[in-house]
């Protein structure tokens, strides 16, 4: 028989006691304990197998989940114990993660460049006519994630188009020459403040306390018979309040160009758009991990969460990229035709950005509709 899964919003649904809350981080703990051990066995990932990457990766997904339900459930856990533990495993986990992004940012941008200037790839955006800062051929009816073009069309040839085929061209060998030296020598740097952090004294520190976790959990003399859904459905509103402050009508229409407003501007700052979407990512990690406490190994599967989530992952790696081929293009003293081209991917990726929010605004009207 299936098992019937609980809706936090549901008065009539029986209650999820704080053992739930207890037994969820204790398994986590032992995953991060776990993954831990790996990671130590494959030589603490100075020779970057694959056994330690995937050891890496699972530290920190088990130091996130931790550290976010921590976050959910504080009430029902001790005070003290939880403000000093939650910062702790975010320092943890962001700065194993930071070798990863470098990786996959620089891949993202090479793909991109490789499509951008090969003779069979070019995208529509880069050459369809603009018209009112739109760009034109980005039809609703095409998935955004063939770039707002019908499968089999390609652009139209002009002069002008082949000229600025030519300068991509020129310069995009030099860009990714650019790209891959100033993202190696980030990753390197990561990878050498990953090792660093995880021979420290700190995390040393943090992986005690996750071993007393793995065994003992810190509950208030409360959180026994308490409910965990009225919690759990918090953080689902907290979502909702979030996305009810994107621009969603906006992100209705596909690349609808005002993610390019800032451009290749001199401010270095995170582009002014971005933060509210990265906020609502991370609130929608919080509340798939408070399902998975109410669930436990029978957590549901929601597609069109998922899919929301996919999106705004989709989102922050494009603008991560596109913050990088900004970065690249401030070097000073590169060839204008290197300039060109990494202004040219800077504002594929700004595309793509918004070619995500197209994705996640689709699916979550979905969601708030409860179209199947």
């Amino acid at each position: 028989m299936a098992q019937q899964h609980l809706d936090p919003t549901d008065p009539t649904a029986r209650s999820v006691t704080g053992d739930a809350l207890a037994g969820y981080l204790r398994g986590q703990a032992t995953e991060f304990l776990r993954a831990l051990r790996l990671h130590r066995e494959t030589g603490n990932g100075q020779n970057g197998t694959e056994d330690s990457v995937d050891a890496a990766r699972a530290l920190r997904h088990s130091a996130r989940r931790i550290s976010g339900s921590l976050h959910t459930f504080r009430p029902l856990l001790d005070a003290d114990w939880s403000e000093a533990m939650r910062p702790e495993l975010a320092w943890l986990s962001g700065t194993l993660a930071l070798e990863h992004a470098c990786a996959a940012r620089l891949e993202r941008l090479l793909l991109a460049l490789h499509r951008l200037s090969g003779s069979t790839a070019f995208p529509a955006q880069s050459a369809a006519s603009a018209v009112g800062g739109r760009v034109v051929g980005a039809g609703r009816g095409v998935p955004a994630a063939t770039g707002g073009r019908a499968p089999g069309t390609g652009p139209t040839v002009t002069p002008t188009a082949t000229a600025e085929r030519g300068n991509l061209t020129v310069g995009a060998a030099k860009a990714g020459a650019l790209l891959e030296r100033q993202l190696t020598l980030a990753r390197t740097r990561a990878h050498s403040s990953a090792l660093q952090a995880l021979g420290s004294s700190r995390f040393h520190a943090v992986a005690d306390k996750v071993a007393v976790l793995a065994s003992e959990v810190p509950l208030t003399p409360a959180a026994t018979g308490a409910d965990l859904r009225p919690l759990a459905a918090a953080a689902g509103e907290r979502l909702t309040d979030a996305v009810t402050t994107l621009p969603l009508v906006t992100a209705g229409h596909p690349y609808n160009a005002e993610a390019l407003i800032h451009g290749l501007s001199p401010d270095t700052a995170p582009h002014p758009q971005d933060g509210p979407w990265h906020q609502v990512r991370l609130l929608l990690r919080l509340h798939r991990y408070a399902g998975e406490v109410l669930h436990g190994d029978d957590a549901p599967t929601d597609v069109r969460l998922l899919t929301a989530g996919q999106a705004l992952n989709l989102h922050r790696d494009a603008s991560e990229a596109a913050a990088a081929a900004a970065s690249a293009a401030r070097t000073p003293r590169i060839a204008p035709a290197t300039a060109y081209a990494l202004g040219v991917l800077h504002a594929d990726q700004r595309h793509e950005v918004e070619a995500a929010r197209f994705a996640f605004q689709q699916s979550w009207q979905k969601q708030a509709v409860g179209t199947p």
